[in-house]
């Protein structure tokens, strides 16, 4: 379980390096336009007189100061004699450290999959053309994303290295490298088409611009389209998340992303007067309580796979109406690749959600990608 739960953690972080690297001295200039941004929280994206210039706000800062600033433009253009304040980044990405596989994900469905040039935590990649281009050594395998081999990462000679950050966060060497660090802060945003819109931002780091933006598009016309079927569900169920792990049951906080998720597709979320917009950390009592009746019940797991798995994570597990009416849904986190795909589709993840939801009251088993209804 600590494997997942370490995957999914570091499937939260990126990093992206680049070969030209420097600071503009020069305060805001130019004609910049306004933000194309319309669903972040915590990205702007302006363009200029030959440079595109992306800002990052800091999560973590109440006055929504900036974190980092991005001023990207094209490799093959001549730098223009006066720049906004912030790193310079040539573009497009041709040769990228990455350390999670949303990224790589989402650089592969942009059409740039040929500039992942390195990975960390190499273990954790599931997708099979980046195994194998690691094991044949076409991608450098840098080590753990902790603390990347700087010599492999020299060899490599990245032009890019993408990571989402953390408070306070301390990035050690590999901030001796002159490589600009773009942080990505896109696991931050709280609401699914908040996060999904930073595909803009990859877009313009990969010279694939007019391409994120139909994506995104289509992402936002599709959940639109489900969220209207949702609100005609007769029945608007209970749902209940995950599991008790060693004595802790993380659910969504009232304002969480995951919490957004269940509410548009048309559930409601036992804690959704909560104001919290990270997880709530429960012991296995507090849920009881709560969330007992719960109509459905969705775990994401690697290891249980029926009702008899449930019960022997925790005896205690059949008090919930959802184990005795078998309206378990497990999602295998082994045998789907959820976490790379919903961060920039969560209109897939929604559709799912809502299946499961309007069928509810029926006895067939939901049409799900992810998410399998456990019957024995």
């Amino acid at each position: 379980m600590k494997h997942h739960i370490l995957s999914w953690a570091l499937s939260l972080l990126v990093v992206t390096v680049f070969a030209s690297c420097r600071q503009a001295a020069v305060d805001h200039v130019g004609t910049a336009s306004d933000s194309l941004i319309t669903q972040a929280k915590l990205l702007t994206i302006e363009r200029g007189e030959g440079y595109t210039l992306v800002t990052v706000l800091n999560p973590w800062d109440s006055n929504h100061g900036a974190l980092q600033r991005y001023v990207l433009v094209p490799r093959d253009a001549e730098v223009p004699a006066q720049l906004p304040e912030g790193t310079l980044v040539r573009t497009p990405l041709k040769n990228a450290l990455v350390y999670s596989s949303v990224h790589t994900s989402v650089m592969k469905e942009l059409g740039m999959g040929a500039s992942v040039g390195g990975v960390c935590d190499a273990q954790f990649f599931t997708d099979p053309d980046i195994t194998q281009r690691v094991a044949s050594g076409d991608i450098a395998d840098c080590g753990s994303s902790m603390g990347p081999t700087i010599e492999k990462v020299i060899e490599m000679n990245p032009d890019g290295i993408l990571l989402s950050p953390y408070q306070d966060a301390s990035y050690g060497q590999i901030t001796t490298l002159n490589i600009p660090i773009i942080e990505c802060a896109d696991y931050m945003e709280t609401t699914p088409l908040g996060r999904a819109e930073w595909i803009k931002f990859y877009g313009a780091l990969m010279g694939k611009d007019a391409l994120a933006d139909s994506i995104f598009n289509q992402v936002c016309a599709r959940y639109d389209s489900i969220c209207q079927q949702a609100a005609k569900l007769p029945h608007k169920p209970l749902v209940l998340t995950e599991m008790v792990i060693s004595g802790v049951w993380n659910v969504p906080g009232g304002q969480s992303y995951m919490a957004r998720l269940i509410q548009d597709a048309g559930g409601i979320h036992p804690w959704a007067d909560d104001k919290s917009m990270g997880s709530l950390n429960l012991d296995f009592n507090q849920v009881l309580a709560v969330a007992q009746q719960a109509d459905v019940w969705l775990i994401k797991s690697f290891y249980v796979h029926s009702l008899a798995d449930v019960r022997g994570a925790n005896a205690l597990n059949e008090q919930f109406k959802a184990y005795a009416t078998k309206r378990i849904y497990v999602c295998d986190t082994n045998a789907t690749r959820l976490f790379e795909q919903f961060p920039f589709h969560p209109d897939r993840l929604l559709l799912d959600y809502y299946n499961i939801f309007s069928d509810v009251t029926g006895n067939q088993q939901a049409n799900t990608v992810y998410y399998k209804r456990l019957l024995n």
